[in-house]
Parts: structure tokens; sequence; C-alpha cells
């Protein structure tokens, strides 16, 4: 059977699968993952121990030898989604408050909007880009995982973060990337882990979220995802070629939200617990973002890419007339 195969030809689908199922067997059948041991440990209450991991083999895969263009186009990529969605997590608390507005909370806003799927913008770099773009991965792999996020809400005061929570987030990604740049064979091993984690990871986030939850995010889900795209795929395609002077379509190929984005709410709560309360709705809408922009980034990648390509070839002919 191929199990795995038919799950990538979904948006997100190695992510938001599992977690779906695990959300269904835990509004049924919740009994079955409630026996102990290590069952309860792996697929229920152990939410901090594979979070923590992923950022740990994350942290492996960031090649800090990576220089020049590539770490000039991912530093300003990185910087442009962490500012965006701080904007507009603060603006929607500062209008509306924590609860946020028609479901959509500050912390679900920001949790999923600095947060990209690195593996979509790999794949339209590879199409759409070249090798510097590629590059520029390992600076952008900075955003996955919930550490920019505790930090975007601490400084928007959305949440109490202290100091030392936030330097105990970055500590696994921090001895991933010595490991992975020390020893090439560790990053291979570890990069190759964080495929492994994620459905299990899913899978756990949804063993901890109810079917009824995920109806009533559904709504606020598709609208988080929208913003998403509109404010860091279109909006920061028009700064990005307007800083780089020509239309570069790598701006749009960012405004995604990445599927490791579901597990950013669950760790910054267990930070910060008067969040909680928010918690599990914004599991649900980033889940559900996760899927909008997964479809719609690539679309509009690819439409951006072709007409700044039918620009250039335009201009190449008036020059030889």
């Amino acid at each position: 059977m191929k199990i795995c195969a038919t799950m990538k030809k979904f948006p997100g689908g190695m992510m938001v699968i599992p977690l779906l199922i695990g959300c269904l067997v835990n509004t049924f059948i919740p009994q079955c993952l409630e026996i102990g041991g290590f069952t309860t440990a792996l697929f229920k209450s152990g939410q901090a121990t594979l979070v923590g991991l992923f950022i740990f083999c994350s942290g492996a895969t960031i090649n800090v030898r990576q220089v020049g263009m590539p770490l000039y186009k991912g530093v300003v990529l990185t910087a442009l989604k962490l500012a965006i969605g701080v904007l507009i997590g603060y603006l929607l608390n500062m209008a509306f408050g924590p609860a946020g507005i028609l479901g959509l909370t500050p912390f679900a806003a920001i949790s999923a909007i600095t947060n990209s799927n690195g593996a979509i913008y790999t794949a339209l770099a590879k199409e759409f880009g070249d090798d510097t773009d590629m590059g520029a991965i390992a600076v952008l792999s900075l955003n996955d995982g919930p550490f920019l996020t505790m930090i975007a809400l601490g400084t928007t005061g959305l949440a109490s973060i202290p100091v030392i929570d936030i330097v105990a987030a970055i500590i696994p990604l921090i001895i991933g990337m010595i490991l992975g740049n020390l020893d090439s064979d560790f990053r291979e091993l570890l990069s190759k882990g964080l495929n492994m984690i994620l459905p299990v990871n899913g899978f756990v986030f949804g063993a901890n979220m109810s079917l009824i939850t995920i109806a009533k995010a559904g709504v606020p889900g598709i609208i988080l995802g929208i913003i998403t795209v509109l404010s860091t795929g279109v909006l920061t395609y028009f700064i990005y070629s307007a800083i780089r002077r020509k239309p570069d379509p790598m701006g749009m190929a960012i405004g995604t939200v990445g599927g490791n984005a579901v597990a950013t709410p669950a760790a910054v709560a267990a930070v910060d617990t008067s969040l909680e309360p928010y918690a599990a709705s914004a599991t649900a809408q980033i889940a559900a973002s996760v899927v909008i922009t997964a479809i719609l980034t690539p679309l509009l990648t690819g439409f951006v890419a072709r007409r700044s390509q039918k620009k250039l070839q335009k201009k190449a002919e008036q020059k030889n007339e």
C-alpha cells in the first residue's frame, strides 16, 4: 500500500492527515489513548518531547557555511515574514483583545503567519529560483518551530515569556546546528528524522484536540490562511521585488504556513499558561491554514513567475528591435 505517497499528495498531508486521525480517535474512542505505558507516553502525552526533538533535528539542517547572497536573501525573507506576522497580531490584539474577532485570535495569527513551509519554498525555489534561493532555506528554517513565535509574542506583550524559556526553546536548535555543522553524517541522519517525526507529531496534537473544536475553527482557519497568503505572499512579493529591484517570485513563495506550526500553540501555552484557553482553537485554525496556503501559494508563485518571465522576454525583444 502506498500510504506515505498518498499522504504526500495532499497539502501538508504528512502533518495534517495524522492530526485529523488523532483527533477522530480522541473524539470517539479517547480511552484507547489513555491506557498508560508507552502507548499514552508516545501517542497522547508526548507533545513536549516530540516538539523538542523536531527543533533539534531542524537545527541540524542549518548550514552556517551558507554565506553571501543565500544569507542575504534568507535574512530579508525571514525578517519580512516575522515583521508582518507580528504587526498583524499586534493590530488584532489592539483592536479586539486576546479573544480576537470571528474566532481568530492574535495568538493564532502570529503563530501561523510567522511560520513558513520550508518544503514548499524549496520546491518552488527549484522551479522558479536559483541556487542562492535554495541556499536561503538555511536561514528561513529558523522560523520552523516556536522560538521566533515566542519572541514575537513577548515583544508585542501578548504573552509573558521569561527569557530563560526562550533560551530553553532555542537550546535544542543550537545543539542540532553544532552537530550538523561538525559532522555532515549527523546532518543527514537528523534531517531524515524530520520526516519521521512529522506524522507522529501530527497524531499527538490531534489526540489532544476534539473534532468539535476543528469544526468550530473551520471558518477562522480559512480566514487565517487567506490572510497569510495575502500578507506574507502577495504583499511580501511586492516588497521583496522592490528590495531586489526586479520581480522575484520567491517573495510569494513564503506565503505559506508550515505543517509544524501546528505544534506552536501547545509549545507556547506550555510556557505561558494564560494562553491555554486559546491553544486548542489556535491549533485547529493553523491546521486549516496549512492546507489553504499550501494550495494557493504555489499557484500564485507560478503565476507571478510566468508573468515576470514574459515581461523580461518582452523587454529583450524590444531591445533587439
